[in-house]
């Protein structure tokens, strides 16, 4: 039912090509917040889980079931909107503790997951795993809450996944990640524009 195909000279399965274009459909559902991106990353999250198992990323298997959990609470937290108010969870930007305190959990998620991977697992990868793990949770949880630097964060994950897929032999999701970089960059100037505009309104 998975077996390998080519498509478009590209090696794939069918598994990995529907979690391609959910993973796609999701990203530009995210760029004009549609809370409905939420559903979709559930559903690409449960299926990239089963190929990166095949690929022994244990690292990004994990992390796609922590996408689910997170999915299911930014869900939420885009249509609970702002407490006491009709409004939706407006674009925000983290103060520069909060930026600090990002990148030290980063850091200290990388060196955790680094030393798992490399004790516990049979991963060749547990550097790139490891980092790349932590990056893409610290992207969805500022994602969930529209932090609008949750789009620097994709780029700089995505950009380095691009190179990992291509090692691991994941063309397709590897040519994905390329679409993700420019679709972050997109998201990042969609934000960026939308943030403007509520502060010149509450002006």
């Amino acid at each position: 039912m998975n077996d390998p195909l080519v498509l478009f000279g590209f090696g794939t399965t069918p598994l990995e090509l529907l979690g391609f274009v959910l993973a796609v459909i999701t990203v530009l559902f995210n760029i004009t917040q549609l809370h409905w991106a939420w559903l979709l990353s559930i559903l690409s999250s449960a299926i990239y889980g089963v190929v990166f198992y095949d690929a022994r990323l244990y690292g990004d298997m994990a992390l796609q079931l922590v996408f689910i959990a997170v999915s299911v609470w930014g869900w939420k937290q885009w249509l609970s909107g702002v407490p006491s108010t009709a409004e939706s969870l407006p674009v925000t930007r983290l103060d520069r503790n909060s930026g600090w305190l990002a990148v030290g959990g980063w850091l200290l998620g990388f060196g955790l997951l680094w030393w798992f991977l490399s004790h516990y697992t049979d991963t060749d990868v547990p550097m790139a795993d490891g980092f790349l793990t932590a990056g893409s949770l610290l992207g969805q949880l500022l994602l969930s809450r529209k932090k609008l630097e949750n789009w620097v964060v994709w780029i700089i994950v995505d950009v380095l996944y691009v190179v990992l897929y291509v090692h691991k032999h994941l063309m397709l999701t590897a040519v994905l990640y390329a679409v993700f970089v420019a679709m972050a960059a997109i998201g990042l100037r969609a934000w960026r524009i939308d943030g403007k505009d509520r502060r010149m309104v509450l002006e």
